[in-house]
């Protein structure tokens, strides 16, 4: 009997080509994996010398029950063993915020005035991105390829500087800060006592995450500076990056020694013009950092991401059943859900940052009396951190 071959990967037509196997990638080919839709998952390989990622994501509650939903969150789901007392956690709630200006203005939140056990969550970026290796390991409905094959829907997820959303065609506006992110690991000779610390200064925006637990005293550094600045800083001894730290966060959390090696990457707000697009091969949509990209200072670009699959996914499972997935009007619906909401960030994020950048006196007094007002007005304080956990009352 003639045995005919069956066709190989790149051949076969899938449901969904996700192009991007990054946190935003994996978590919408698990979402639509558990549609019973053939999901092609296509990335790269990365590279055996990679050096360790430092970075840490700072997740609401939004995103941390998207990832639940898909088995991915770090910390197990409800009736998995927890944590042995000789691991290090890899999640460390945040129970409290403090944000300083830079001549005495400051706002505080904390869980127990929201009536929450945290106010977000942060995360070490290997952790999570190993438990959703594991997680799309066992989804038998996601194919991971090298290459892309053929399919009704393209996803882009690649990041900033997507090949493939160029070759669609699809505009990618960008206008770059001039400052740079550092990233680094400290390890603090006082606790953090799971309070994220965030200063407003010279220009400059400098954050410290709580890491390892309630009680750890590492922290996860996120700097924003200008870009010669930061060369500088890489290019010089550690120590002398750990004793600037200390001193612009005035010893709040004692002695620093940097763990690693601190890294740095360019800041920018970028918007795509069009974020879905129909060819000749299927349907084409953007999410993540390919359609969007803004300042950390808000803390929100990933749960940003993860708003954009999280939507496609629902759009998706509630299409019409005689609806295709590359129809015109069912990616419509996911780009007006998400668009608006994207903007209304990266605008928060851009003034936020002209804001605090801003020499003048007559500003500077402004803006620190603006954070003491915000800080004595409870509606609007409780407002402001619902939006931050990512829940909309």
């Amino acid at each position: 009997m003639l045995q005919v071959p069956a066709p190989s990967a790149s051949r076969r037509r899938f449901d969904v080509a996700v192009r991007g196997g990054g946190v935003v990638g994996q978590t919408l080919a698990l979402l639509l994996a558990r549609d019973r839709l053939r999901v092609a998952l296509v990335a790269a390989a990365r590279p055996a010398d990679s050096p360790s990622d430092v970075r840490a994501y700072a997740i609401n509650a939004a995103s941390r029950e998207l990832l639940r939903s898909v088995r991915a969150w770090p910390e197990g789901q409800p009736g998995e063993p927890p944590q042995t007392s000789a691991t290090v956690p890899t999640v460390t709630a945040v129970t409290a915020m403090d944000v300083r200006g830079d001549d005495g203005g400051a706002l505080r939140f904390s869980a127990a005035e929201q009536g929450t056990s945290a106010l977000s969550w942060i995360v070490d970026v290997p952790a999570l991105e190993q438990r959703l290796a594991q997680a799309v390991h066992f989804q038998g409905g996601i194919e991971c390829l090298d290459t892309a094959p053929p399919a009704a829907l393209t996803v882009i997820c690649e990041g900033r500087r997507s090949a493939t959303r160029d070759e669609f065609g699809l505009s990618y506006a960008v206008r770059p800060y001039p400052h740079k992110a550092i990233a680094a690991r400290l390890r603090c000779s006082q606790p953090h006592g799971g309070m994220a610390r965030q200063w407003f200064a010279h220009g400059e925006v400098l954050a410290l995450l709580p890491l390892e637990g309630a009680g750890g005293n590492a922290v996860a550094l996120v700097w924003s500076v200008p870009s010669q600045q930061a060369d500088d800083w890489l290019a010089g001894p550690p120590q002398a990056l750990a004793q600037a730290v200390a001193e612009r966060t005035g010893n709040a959390l004692g002695e620093m020694q940097i763990e690693h090696t601190a890294q740095a990457w360019p800041l920018e707000r970028s918007l795509a013009t069009r974020w879905v697009a129909q060819t000749p091969q299927g349907g084409v949509a953007l999410a993540g950092d390919a359609a969007h990209a803004m300042h950390p200072l808000a803390g929100q670009g990933l749960n940003v991401g993860l708003g954009d699959v999280a939507e496609l996914a629902r759009v998706i499972h509630q299409r019409e059943y005689w609806r295709a997935l590359n129809d015109t009007k069912l990616l419509r619906r996911y780009e007006r859900a998400r668009q608006a909401d994207t903007r209304s960030m990266a605008w928060l994020t851009d003034s936020l940052f002209g804001l605090f950048a801003e020499p003048d006196t007559r500003v500077q007094a402004l803006r620190n009396w603006g954070l003491r007002r915000v800080d004595q007005l409870g509606p609007i304080k409780h407002w402001l951190a619902r939006q931050a956990m990512g829940q909309a009352s």
